[in-house]
C-alpha cells in the first residue's frame, strides 16, 4: 500500500452497511474502529472490482480510513446534525499513525492525504470537488487548506509517542 486517503462518510456518526463497503476503516463518534468488508490489500489490484471504492482515481495503492458523520454538512454555514467529535478524530489519527508504521508509508502530503486534497491535486478525476475533510467540527478555526497539514502533523506526533 502506498497512500492513505482520509475522508468523512457524510452519513450519521455510526457506520452503515454503504460505508462498510466503500472504506477499509471507519471510525465512529467514540473513538470505535471498524473494519470495512474489503482489506487495504485488495485495493493493490483495483481491476477485479473487488477493493474499497473511496476514491475516483485514486483508490489502487490505497487505504481509505473515513470518520462516520457530516451528512448534510453546509460548508457555507459549517453546520450539520453528525459533526466529527475530537475523541473521533484523535482515535482516527492515532489509527492512521499505526497504518503507517505497518503499511511503511511515510507521513507526507503525496501519501497522507484528505480526500479533498486529492481532489484538488487530481482534477480530472471523480474525487475533484470533493469536500471531505474540508472543515475538522473540533477544530474551527482551521482553513480547509490547512487541515490536511493539521492531520499529519497529528499522525506525526502519535508516530513519534513511545505510548502508541
Amino acid at each position: 500500500m502506498k497512500k492513505i486517503i482520509i475522508h468523512w462518510t457524510a452519513g450519521t456518526n455510526f457506520p452503515c452497511s454503504q460505508d462498510l463497503f466503500a472504506y477499509h476503516f471507519l471510525i465512529d463518534k467514540n473513538g470505535k474502529i471498524y473494519n470495512g468488508v474489503y482489506k487495504p490489500e485488495d485495493n493493490e489490484n483495483c481491476y477485479d472490482g473487488k477493493y474499497a471504492k473511496h476514491c475516483g482515481g485514486g483508490n489502487t495503492g490505497a487505504i481509505g480510513v473515513s470518520l462516520c458523520g457530516m451528512t448534510g454538512f453546509d460548508l457555507k454555514n459549517k453546520k450539520t446534525n453528525y459533526p466529527l467529535t475530537d475523541i473521533q478524530c484523535n482515535s482516527a489519527f492515532k489509527f492512521i499513525s499505526q497504518l503507517c508504521k505497518q503499511y511503511n508509508i511515510d507521513i507526507s502530503d503525496k501519501t497522507v492525504l484528505t480526500h479533498y486534497e486529492f481532489g484538488l491535486s487530481h482534477p480530472k478525476t471523480s474525487s475533484f470537488g470533493k469536500i471531505d475533510i474540508a472543515f475538522l467540527p473540533p477544530y474551527p478555526h482551521l482553513k480547509a487548506n490547512e487541515i490536511g497539514f493539521f492531520i499529519r502533523n497529528c499522525i506525526k506526533n502519535y508516530s513519534e509517542s513511545p505510548f502508541t
